[in-house]
């Protein structure tokens, strides 16, 4: 109980205690992120060869792997990490970047990913102070994160993550904790149905298909969660970064503009930022506007 008294009473420290919560969760994402498609590319194998009625040798042949097992290790020399060597940032930099085993380079984004989540875990505490709230806007935060990086690497948005959190906007809207019932359902109806709209439109027009259904689902996971009138501002704001980010690779890297472009993370960026500051942007553009 003093533990609870002294976060709720003293931001610095409840601020402080969630950055430190970040680093450790942002390692825990490490391995989400890198495996949760492993792991789905064998499901959906594994349930080809039942439907197919053929034995899957590889599936018979694999260890178990999944989010805890095996250890994690080096993929050129197979040594595990141990616990000394999985501290947070701190180990990456006391063993350079480098694999105690073999001394291949350690890729950079593992601590980034780290800081990051530790970031914005600490500016959602920072933001809503020690409440059920922060608890919920941490949680999605965490989801977030790990759906941006698998999108940006596969190109994926796994239902097992967006359909969960989805379902959680629903039930928080009981409370309500952010936004009411008939808000939630709205939004998560019209999140969905919006893109689905616009992806059937854009293929009729150009006979491609402009973004995938893990899209629809993510802005309907937004519509539970902050209701159907903080739609408008997530479609403006990640449709505004994903137009100059995809210009820009396109001018100044030679991207080929055929080649897609996930819009996902910029979904995700769009709706945390809606989270906290929402109906601040809301209010600054309508008061600017004059209406």
């Amino acid at each position: 109980m003093q533990i609870i008294t002294l976060l709720s009473e003293q931001q610095a420290v409840f601020i402080t205690a969630c950055f430190i919560l970040g680093l450790l969760l942002g390692s825990f994402l490490n391995v989400v992120i890198l495996r949760l498609p492993i792991m789905m590319q064998r499901d959906w194998q594994q349930q080809c060869s039942e439907l197919l009625e053929v034995e899957n040798k590889q599936a018979s042949e694999d260890k178990p792997f999944d989010l805890v097992k095996p250890r994690s290790g080096c993929p050129k020399c197979g040594h595990r990490i141990t616990a000394l060597e999985n501290i947070p940032v701190i180990s990456y930099l006391f063993l350079r970047g480098k694999c105690s085993g073999c001394g291949i380079r350690i890729s950079p984004r593992y601590p980034i990913i780290e800081v990051f989540t530790a970031i914005l875990t600490a500016t959602v505490a920072w933001h809503f102070g020690f409440s059920w709230q922060a608890g919920a806007a941490m949680l999605l935060t965490w989801a977030l994160i790990a759906l941006s990086f698998i999108d940006i690497d596969h190109q994926l948005l796994p239902d097992s993550i967006t359909l969960p959190f989805l379902w959680l906007g629903l039930l928080l809207s009981l409370v309500p904790l952010f936004v009411d019932s008939h808000a939630s359902l709205i939004g998560a109806a019209a999140g969905y149905l919006s893109l689905w709209f616009i992806y059937h439109l854009f293929r009729l027009l150009t006979g491609k298909e402009g973004m995938g259904y893990g899209d629809f689902k993510l802005l309907a996971l937004f519509g539970a969660w902050m209701g159907w009138q903080m739609l408008p501002v997530i479609i403006l704001l990640s449709s505004a970064v994903g137009a100059a980010v995809g210009i820009s690779l396109i001018l100044f890297r030679g991207r080929d503009r055929n080649i897609p472009i996930p819009f996902g993370p910029y979904l995700a960026a769009a709706g945390w930022i809606a989270l906290l500051w929402g109906h601040d942007l809301t209010d600054a553009y309508l008061r600017y506007s004059g209406l």
